[in-house]
């Protein structure tokens, strides 16, 4: 029932974009100055932290490079899951029992409540990723300790050797066409997605639904389909061209031949 609840808010929600409620969001310059923020962790005291998590990422977050780097963060680094998939170096700051390295996070996962709410900056760290702030043999002590005063800076999303894929959600149809974007470097998030028909001239636009999550209500659709996205950190687009085959299937992932950084 809650899958089918979930499919119900999401085909509603590409809906209302067809009839011209999508709200558009600006694009910015990421800041990569350090600032202050706490983190706690979740899961187990060496596991990845989510099983799956509010982006939607589904078990590749057990799958490396991802595994161990996920970070579950605020609403306000959430932004509603167009956070999804942005990078961030996070520091903890107590020299008796920190290293001076920061981990690499990534976005996959929300923290909604508790030292998340009310505005708060605050980074929920897998317990792998939490640890490894630690100096060497202090991982279980530094995990002892609950939240910590952190600081934070976005970071550059690196996957060597891969390029940027997209996997065709579950319940996608010629007339209803869902994606999630895997393996983007650079900024990682997305802050708008087109597809492109076999044969069309014109990109036509998607809508965000739901965590990292995209979707086109129209059709029928007919592949192959180029795809068109644009990040949200910095406004800079990425199109691959008939990416996704004429004999798409649902909970396929199609690979593009690029990505941002090379």
């Amino acid at each position: 029932m809650q899958l089918l609840g979930l499919y119900v808010m999401v085909l509603l929600k590409c809906f209302l974009v067809v009839f011209g409620q999508q709200i558009h969001s600006q694009h910015k310059v990421p800041d990569l100055h350090w600032k202050p923020a706490t983190a706690t962790w979740y899961g187990s005291p060496e596991g990845d932290g989510s099983d799956g998590g509010a982006c939607g990422y589904g078990s590749l977050v057990d799958v490396k490079p991802l595994r161990a780097r996920v970070g579950a963060v605020s609403p306000v680094l959430f932004k509603n899951g167009e956070g999804c998939g942005a990078c961030y170096k996070v520091r903890c700051l107590d020299k008796s029992i920190c290293s001076r390295r920061a981990v690499t996070i990534i976005v996959m996962d929300e923290c909604p409540g508790g030292y998340c709410s009310n505005g708060n900056t605050h980074f929920d760290l897998s317990g792998a990723a939490f640890g490894r702030m630690a100096i060497s043999g202090e991982n279980g002590l530094l995990r002892n300790r609950g939240i910590l005063p952190v600081i934070y800076r976005r970071t550059p999303c690196k996957y060597p050797g891969k390029n940027i894929a997209f996997h065709v959600n579950e319940g996608s149809t010629d007339y209803w066409l869902s994606l999630l974007v895997e393996f983007e470097d650079g900024d990682g998030d997305v802050g708008s997605m087109h597809i492109r028909e076999a044969g069309g001239i014109e990109w036509q636009e998607m809508t965000h639904v739901w965590g990292a999550n995209w979707c086109i209500v129209r059709g029928p659709l007919k592949g192959p389909f180029s795809v068109k996205l644009t990040t949200l950190a910095t406004g800079r687009t990425l199109s691959a061209r008939e990416v996704i085959p004429r004999n798409w299937a649902p909970k396929a992932t199609y690979t593009s031949r690029l990505n941002f950084l090379h």
